[in-house]
């Protein structure tokens, strides 16, 4: 946290009525077993009273909330010949996260600790569990409700739910967020007063509002931030294009990050890689037409759901474009939740609450229209088929240009006679020898080829004749294998 951050944090806790489950104040140090109780109370408390972190400062009086001061320098402090913020991780179970501050506030030194709250199990110090109540140190087994609810929360806390940044006033909220972009992408009139505007965004969970101050959350951030820069865990979540020369990586033509947040920077994002994609030029009649090499619905279904399905935990590194002159390859972080043959008619999103708004947004298609309609978009160009490819950490979806059926190499024939048999079925369709035909744009002597392709396709066990007692091949319709 950068200096004006814990300033602003000490001003919100000071706010606060008197000490409580996830918030202590202390003046001076007394011993290194005091902070690992503290560590492990204030973990529990935070859980208990949804609160992403708990607080142990020191230099605030915690009868009066006065700022003193203190002479603790943790950083400094020493357990025979260990740190003492090593010497008290090594003693808390399971592992979370404690960062230490040392910062002048009003004219005096504050030591503060910031601590993570635990999710799914109690946090225990030298394998003993505490928490607050109120603003006492108590065992947690002496309060089996709590310790339940500890153990019921679920494992995982929700992304765009988390506090990206505590703010004072609607004026900093509107100063950091495009709240008219909001407005516009529903085509709704932009109200005539601020405070219409901070509980619209309350109500949508874009920020929080807490004893006369406010939070931005992830999704309040990632959706509407003016300058991703701001939120210093949110901006390497920005979208980065790169464009090369040739068909490798070895010469960069362009490399440009994207600062705005997703809602109000998509368009440009959108216009920007058609601005830089390979184009062919068809003569016509009487004019020049300038024709895209690639669909343009299908790079902003495929950019979208990037943005979407990218796994937030997966920490600096965020989506990503690569133009190449024969490729563009869409990548973002995490594995994807379901497997990769299924993307076309199933739908899995690790991140509900910023798919829900970016469909609202008219961003991306509805659950589970996406991927059909780049598919069939592809068929209609002729392009070669979709490929993804699942990385040690990344999820890569690949769209060719252009190529002659002739080109193609068995694997790629495999992948689109799969795709377009899916897509036959999701529209209630079958799969014939003649629609692979069109798709491949083959001329109907040349049937034979097309029969090699859905042998090999059936021999790879992605597809099934419908009728599997059928003796003739001349009709013979086809589904996918785990239809």
């Amino acid at each position: 946290m950068k200096e004006k951050e814990l300033h602003k944090l000490l001003d919100r806790l000071l706010k606060l009525p008197k000490e409580c489950e996830w918030v202590e104040f202390k003046m001076n140090f007394k011993s290194e077993d005091d902070i690992g109780k503290y560590v492990s109370a204030l973990s529990n408390g935070a859980c208990l009273q949804n609160e992403p972190y708990g607080y142990l400062v020191y230099g605030i009086s915690d009868s009066t909330l006065q700022v003193e001061g203190t002479s603790f320098r943790p950083t400094m402090k020493k357990v025979g010949n260990d740190e003492l913020e090593h010497w008290v991780l090594q003693r808390i179970s399971p592992r979370i996260e404690v960062l230490i501050y040392e910062i002048i506030y009003q004219e005096k030194l504050i030591s503060l600790f910031k601590i993570e709250a635990t999710v799914g199990q109690p946090v225990s110090f030298n394998h003993v569990d505490y928490v607050r109540v109120g603003s006492i140190t108590r065992t947690l087994k002496d309060f089996p409700a709590k310790e339940k609810k500890i153990w019921t929360k679920s494992n995982r806390q929700v992304f765009e739910r988390i506090i990206s940044l505590d703010v004072d006033t609607s004026d900093e909220i509107v100063k950091l967020l495009d709240t008219q972009s909001y407005y516009d992408l529903l085509d709704l009139p932009y109200p005539t007063n601020r405070e219409s505007v901070i509980e619209k965004f309350i109500s949508e969970k874009f920020i929080i509002s807490k004893n006369g101050s406010y939070s931005i959350t992830n999704l309040g951030a990632l959706l509407f931030a003016k300058n991703l820069n701001d939120f210093d865990k949110l901006k390497r979540k920005a979208v980065r294009v790169i464009q090369y020369q040739g068909k490798n990586k070895i010469t960069t033509i362009k490399d440009q990050f994207g600062t705005k947040g997703y809602a109000p920077g998509f368009q440009g994002l959108i216009k920007y890689i058609n601005d830089i994609l390979p184009s062919n030029e068809v003569i016509g009649q009487a004019l020049r037409e300038t024709v895209l090499m690639y669909p343009e619905i299908a790079i902003r279904e495929l950019v979208a759901n990037a943005l979407i399905h990218q796994d937030f935990s997966e920490t600096g590194t965020g989506p990503m474009i690569e133009i190449y002159e024969d490729r563009i390859e869409i990548s973002n972080p995490g594995l994807p939740l379901i497997t990769p043959d299924r993307f076309i008619d199933e739908y899995q999103s690790r991140n509900e609450d910023l798919a829900s708004i970016m469909r609202r947004f008219r961003m991306c298609e509805e659950k589970g229209s996406g991927i059909d309609k780049v598919i069939l978009n592809i068929e209609l160009f002729q392009l070669p088929p979709l490929e993804v490819q699942i990385q040690e950490k990344h999820t890569k979806v690949v769209l060719y240009a252009y190529q002659k059926f002739s080109d193609m190499d068995k694997k790629d024939r495999i992948r689109a006679c799969y795709q377009h048999c899916v897509l036959k079925y999701i529209t209630n369709d079958k799969m014939t020898n003649q629609s692979l035909r069109e798709r491949f744009n083959i001329a109907p002597e040349n049937a034979a080829m097309v029969s090699r392709i859905i042998k090999e396709t059936f021999e790879a066990k992605y597809i099934k004749e419908e009728d599997q007692d059928n003796k003739s091949k001349k009709y013979a319709k086809y589904i996918p294998r785990w239809a």
